[in-house]
Order: structure tokens, then sequence, then C-alpha cells
């Protein structure tokens, strides 16, 4: 047998099991809950949490990642978004967790942290674990980054995976997932619990897309079974009392959610009349046209002199708002990646009171709960619209979070398209949840041995 052909053979086995150990480390910080999360992970070796923001995830990781260190007696790597490494290098100085920011490849034998888009300085068999965090960014199946991360995590013995929103499209995108951490591939996964709307397996598209190119459902008597899977692999929570514990005080504050159409009407060439922007070149011709008029009412939105996030889409947006809105910074995609974190950390920090971005750049990874406020352009992702909100509206934040969405009536196929996505969303992580506890057999009875409070960290 060649060594390619066995190494394709490798890239086919599912490595379903435990391939953790017995916790090393079990520090006092943690929460009953965030404890034993992370105790299932440890023992489980190679696993997901998808908690909800604002639960702990970083601390979580932190205790993972050095039980593994200790464990392993090797480096362990934490995968995050932009600015996000640098925000966990922080929590580590509060937990008395040594943790290095690797900018250059160069790490140390404690817990190196680094930003996605350095993986390439690393070598995998250096390291003993390694964690994702925000872990649906490898979600898309014919990604540049999913077949990096994956490639790499393949070499390594112990891994985690964390995000809130683990499929925020389409259930077959836990595949993904599944691959990174060993266990069952995309196809299989595909071939054993869903079936295609159009009954074809072997077509794909022009680009050779083979997932996005039909419309899988689930085949019949395949959806319990199908969610008993995951969790043999997963643990999904929102909120403390889905693993059986007291929320206490993780109950988040009230959300406010207010649409401003503005009536500026396109009228498409050869037209009387205006009408809804239905296809991609008609809503993005829309925005354009509406660009002045939006971004003045989101100017006049932020100047109450409170901090606030203003997302947008386009560049044009970003450069219109950054002279409408005084004092403010803008985050782009042309800024370097130290310049992206340096603002970023700005606004942590209170330096800045009012940041332009986009979802795509720091929707995903940053506490931001000393802000209240935001704005949004919609746009077809409800994983960028509530990974955006979580921002701001995550355990901690001591305040009611106010979203201003702008938008006009050619926008309201966009809207519709949203709330769908949110409801599908929504049953999906309700029925992992359903299952995990089916699985655990728990039962709201279990107590916390001192009062529930927010930690410090929040």
């Amino acid at each position: 047998m060649s060594v390619a052909y066995e190494e394709f053979l490798n890239t086919k086995r599912h490595s379903t099991g435990n391939f953790g150990f017995e916790p090393v480390y079990t520090p006092s910080f943690l929460f009953d809950f965030q404890s034993f999360a992370t105790s299932w992970a440890i023992r489980k070796g190679r696993g997901a949490m998808f908690a909800d923001c604002g639960l702990g995830k970083t601390p979580m990781q932190l205790v993972w990642a050095e039980n593994v260190r200790r464990h392993t007696n090797k480096p362990v790597l934490i995968l995050t978004p932009l600015a996000v490494a640098n925000q966990t290098r922080e929590e580590g100085e509060k937990f008395d967790i040594e943790v290095h920011h690797c900018r250059d490849g160069k790490f140390k034998k404690c817990i190196n942290v680094t930003n996605y888009e350095r993986l390439h300085l690393f070598s995998p068999e250096y390291f003993g674990g390694v964690v994702c965090d925000e872990s649906s960014s490898i979600k898309a199946m014919d990604g540049e980054r999913r077949r990096d991360v994956t490639e790499f995590l393949r070499k390594v013995p112990h891994r985690l995976l964390c995000t809130a929103t683990a499929a925020p499209n389409d259930y077959i995108e836990l595949g993904t997932a599944s691959e990174a951490l060993g266990d069952m591939g995309q196809r299989d996964m595909l071939s054993q619990f869903f079936r295609s709307t159009d009954n074809i397996s072997h077509v794909f598209n022009k680009q050779g897309d083979f997932w996005n190119s039909h419309k899988w459902i689930f085949k019949p008597h395949s959806e319990r079974p199908f969610w008993r899977w995951v969790c043999s692999w997963a643990r999904a929570f929102r909120k403390p009392s889905d693993l059986g514990f007291e929320d206490g005080r993780f109950i988040l504050p009230r959300l406010d959610v207010e649409q401003h159409v503005i009536q500026a009407h396109v009228i498409p060439d050869g037209e009387f009349l205006p009408r809804v922007a239905v296809t991609l070149n008609e809503q993005r011709a829309e925005r354009r046209a509406t660009m002045a008029q939006r971004c003045e009412k989101v100017a006049s939105l932020v100047s109450h002199g409170k901090p606030a996030i203003v997302w947008c889409h386009l560049n044009q947006e970003g450069d219109a708002l950054e002279e409408m809105i005084p004092g403010c910074v803008q985050v782009s995609g042309a800024d370097s990646d130290d310049a992206k974190e340096e603002k970023l950390m700005a606004f942590s920090h209170g330096q800045v009171r009012v940041i332009i971005t986009k979802p795509t750049i720091a929707g995903f990874g940053m506490n931001w709960q000393h802000c209240s406020h935001m704005t949004f352009f919609p746009s077809h992702s409800f994983e960028q619209y509530y990974q955006g909100v979580r921002r701001c509206l995550r355990f901690g934040q001591m305040n009611p979070v106010k979203v201003d969405i702008v938008t006009t009536p050619g926008e309201a196929g966009v809207t519709a398209n949203l709330t769908r996505k949110a409801e599908q969303a929504e049953a999906m992580f309700a029925n992992l949840v359903a299952e995990m506890n089916n699985e655990l057999q728990l039962s709201n009875r279990t107590t916390f041995d001192r009062e529930m409070e927010l930690p410090s960290w929040l």
C-alpha cells in the first residue's frame, strides 16, 4: 500500500470514542456548570462546546488547555478571530494562567494564542492540543480556512471547538465540526442521516459544490439518531439550566429592537413605481442608492454621547459614516491585522466611543459589555446579526441593549429571511439541548455550593 493511499484512508476513518483523561487541574474560579462542561471536554479529548455568548467560554478554554498542557507536557494552541487573541491573553492574566500571544509563530511551552490568519506559521506536531474559538468560522464546507484547520487538527491528539452558533444556516454545517474532531466526515454524515430533495447524490454544480447544490432533509426516522450522534461529541447550552444547574444571575437583560424604515423610493430604469428588491443585484443597487439617507439616520441615532457600535457591510458605508460621526474609529478590511487589533482593543478599553466596522471583522469573540447600543444595516446572514448583537447582549451586561435596524422598503425580503433563519436556529438549538438532556437524564435539581454570583471577570 502506498503512503499516499494510506493517508487517504486515514482521512476517511471515524475516530469515535473518548480520547481524553481525568482532569488534573480544577480551579475554583469556574462556576459549577462551567466546571461540569469543561470536565466533560477534558475526558472526551476531542469535543465541541456550543455555549452561548457570555457563558465563560474563554475561562473554560483556558482550563481545558492548561489540563492538556500538564497532561501531555506539550504547548497548547488557541486559535481565535482577530483581536480576540489579545483579549484571551488578558483573561489568562486574571486567572493566573500563562498565556503567550504569539504573532510570529515563535511559541512558548505554555498556552499560546494566535488568530486563524496566522495558523500557517505553526506546525501541529509540536502541540498537545488545539482550541478553535468561534469555530463556526470553519463551517463553510468548501472553505479554505476549513481545509487548513481540519488538516492541522488531524495531527493533534486533543481538540476543542467552541462557538455559540454551531450551524446558523443549516444542520449539515455540523459536519465540518465533526470532521475537524476526527469523527464522521461530511459525506458520510450526509449519506447516513440526510437525503437530497433532488434525489441526486452524485451530481455537482458548476463549481463542484456538492453540499450547496442541493437541499438536504432528514431521512425517515433519522432525526433523533442524528441528534444523539451530535451529542456524542458535543455539549450545547445557552444558560446553566440547560446543563441541569441553576441560572442564578446568568439571566440576560432586556433586548429592545427597533426598525427604522427609510422611505427612499428606488424606481428601476424603465418603470414608474418602486418595488421590493428581490435579487441580490437589486438589493445591492438599493443599498447604494439609499446609502446617504441610511448613514445620516445612523449618525443621528448614535449622537447620544454614549458608547455605540455601528455595523455596516459596504466600504462606502463605513467611509461615509466615519465622516458623519465625530470622534469615531473605523475598522476596515484594508487595515493591517495589527491595526485592526489596536482599534478593537481601544474600543474595548473605553478609549473610543463609537466604532464602525463589519460583522465579518469584529462580530465574533469580543466582550463589549460596556456598550449597550448598536445599529445594523441588515443582511441575509443570521449568524452575523446574532453574533454582532451578542457582543453587547451577554452575561455581565448591566443595561438593556438597544439595537436599531436601519433599512428600506425594498429590503423587506432581507429582514423576512433573517426572521426565518432565526426561527430555524432556535429550533436547531432546542433539539440539540433536548437530545443532550435526554442522554444525560438531567434534572433542574442540581444546586450550587455557594450563592450564584457573576464572576469578577465579567
